[in-house]
């Protein structure tokens, strides 16, 4: 009886250990899954409250976003304790020289990218919803401005709360979720790079606008 329950301590030992290192080896992964870097032209960066204001621009050739790991202190079924975990905090790493983010829609764009429409320029915010996030508010302020799209696809971006931020515009348009940038989506408009990280955004056919 004694020879079995050693047996079985033993196997149960080794299972643990095993789980435990699948775990860590997970976390190592997902960790590695969110650092990435934007390589390629020159990009401006631009920073954007929870309402689609901009409050800071700036511009590199080698952007980098890395997750951060911070130690939670939390209860588990050993007990309290500290386990590993991914912090919302966000470094940006633009041309060697750090940004910590939280929280904060940045948009990416390539060198030559322009929008056609700033929603929140002065002439055009007078026509938003007045904070009102909803689909018909977004549509109605991208209507106002069909005219201003040269291309067959609009891209509108909206912040975190629904409010329209601005809109780009091209024949060939497309997008990816990057696997290796914290929620982050990357489009290519007319061959050119447009990240988008914590921000919501639509890919309208023109002919669809009215």
């Amino acid at each position: 009886m004694k020879k079995y329950m050693k047996q079985w301590l033993l196997i149960l030992a080794f299972t643990l250990t095993c789980a435990g290192l699948s775990g860590c080896a997970l976390f190592k992964e997902k960790k590695n899954e969110l650092d990435g870097t934007i390589t390629g032209n020159t990009y401006q960066a631009a920073f954007y409250s929870n309402d689609g204001d901009k409050f800071m621009t700036m511009s590199g050739q080698k952007i980098n976003l890395k997750s951060n790991i911070v130690d939670e202190y939390t209860y588990t079924s050993g007990g309290w304790g500290y386990v590993q975990t991914l912090s919302s905090v966000v470094t940006v790493i633009i041309d060697g020289r750090e940004v910590e983010s939280c929280g904060s829609t940045m948009i990416f764009a390539e060198d030559g990218l322009e929008p056609e429409v700033d929603f929140k320029a002065p002439e055009i915010i007078t026509s938003t919803a007045s904070g009102i996030a909803d689909n018909t508010a977004v549509a109605g302020v991208v209507n106002r401005y069909r005219n201003l799209f040269g291309k067959s696809r609009v891209v509108v971006i909206q912040s975190q709360l629904g409010d329209p931020i601005c809109a780009y515009s091209g024949d060939k348009v497309y997008w990816k979720v990057c696997d290796d940038l914290p929620k982050t989506t990357k489009l290519m408009v007319d061959e050119k790079a447009l990240y988008i990280h914590r921000a919501n955004f639509q890919i309208i056919d023109k002919a669809l606008l009215q």
